[in-house]
């Protein structure tokens, strides 16, 4: 299994708009990210986890041809944005869409010609597939196991494919979901920045999580201008611990 990392930046992206900073400012590419997102290929299915407002950009930067189906953390617009974008992978058939019933919900809302009978031409056909926590669901082979994790208040959802435990936009996990890490090989997880934070993870929080969990490998995503330089950052961790960027692709 391959994972490619599309965005790794949190809701505004990186480098910020109006800002002028060590971080915007820096000419090192690892520095430039776009909304946290993530692209899976099994080997018989391509999966995307998450589809923000940068992924018409994502999909043509990495190259992606097809896409079998989207897994969506939560309704928030930085995860999906770009939802209506997929319409170039759906031509003449429906794009599986795996999320929670609230969340289906309110993306009906918000694009609702690309559901059911308000379907347009040359527009997303989106399938929604409703999903819950800790019942697990299979695209074609692969079986994927969605578990909560809390985004401040909000009840959102983790995945855990194989070995590959991957968490985003997260504060806190109650025992339960630790529970189901439990093997996980390689852990993706948000750092959002150096302070604390009522919604998210900052770095510090993000590390002990990881030590927790004892991954072979972590990688941090979903973080600001604020999180640090990607190279300052990344000698500061312990082992086999860094932060992830932009189009960086990872055997599982």
């Amino acid at each position: 299994m391959k994972l490619t990392f599309l965005g790794t930046g949190t809701s505004i992206g990186v480098p910020e708009m109006c800002c002028n900073c060590a971080v915007c400012t820096s000419a090192d590419e690892h520095d430039r990210r776009l909304r946290t997102s993530a692209w899976i290929e099994t080997g018989t299915e391509s999966i995307v986890i998450d589809c923000g407002p940068d992924f018409r950009q994502q999909t043509l930067r990495a190259g992606i041809g097809h896409i079998d189906a989207v897994l969506l953390t939560h309704e928030h617009y930085d995860h999906v944005g770009g939802l209506d974008d997929l319409r170039p992978y759906c031509t003449g058939h429906d794009i599986p869409v795996y999320a929670e019933q609230y969340v289906i919900d309110d993306v009906k809302q918000r694009i609702p010609y690309c559901f059911g009978d308000c379907k347009k031409p040359r527009t997303a056909n989106i399938l929604p597939m409703p999903i819950e926590p800790g019942v697990p669901f299979k695209i074609g082979s692969t079986e994927i196991l969605p578990f909560r994790v809390m985004h401040g208040t909000i009840p959102i959802l983790g995945f855990r494919i194989g070995s590959l435990g991957y968490i985003t936009d997260m504060k806190s996990m109650d025992d339960d979901s630790f529970a189901l890490l439990k093997g996980v090989r390689t852990l993706v997880v948000n750092a959002l920045h150096t302070k604390e934070h009522p919604t998210h993870q900052n770095v510090r929080q993000a590390v002990l999580f990881a030590q927790r969990v004892g991954a072979d490998e972590t990688y941090f995503v979903h973080m600001s201008h604020r999180a640090g330089l990607h190279e300052v950052m990344n000698a500061k961790f312990p082992p086999h611990m860094q932060f992830a960027y932009d189009t960086l692709s990872i055997d599982i």
